[in-house]
């Protein structure tokens, strides 16, 4: 049996039964968000090796998310990052329907092509 990972219960009225949502269901969200965002980044290979730069810290129905990027060369870092928060944080809110109170953005390279 696989090790459970930290997750959050979606508390839902007339459901029939119990929603589940892992941390890395999280942050591959995070990631995939991340990579739409121009002038982005988000690593290389696939979205579980990305999804690597991203933390996900969820308490009481508060997702804080972490995310190291790079960002391509030209582009404007505070533009950037204001992009990409508000995709990230979109995202999350809207597939997940918790609320996600801060996203954090590391830029950790600059990518020359």
């Amino acid at each position: 049996m696989e090790k459970e990972q930290n997750a959050v219960i979606l508390k839902e009225e007339n459901t029939a039964g119990s929603v589940r949502i892992a941390d890395t269901v999280v942050a591959h969200i995070a990631t995939i968000a991340c990579a739409e965002v121009e002038g982005v980044v988000a690593g290389s290979g696939s979205v579980n090796k990305a999804a690597k730069n991203v933390k996900v810290e969820i308490k009481n129905g508060n997702v804080n998310v972490e995310v190291a990027v790079a960002i391509k060369y030209g582009y404007n870092i505070p533009e950037v990052s204001q992009k990409l928060q508000g995709k990230v944080k979109s995202a999350i809110e809207n597939m997940t329907g918790l609320n996600c109170s801060n996203v954090n953005v590391r830029f950790s390279g600059v990518i020359i092509k």
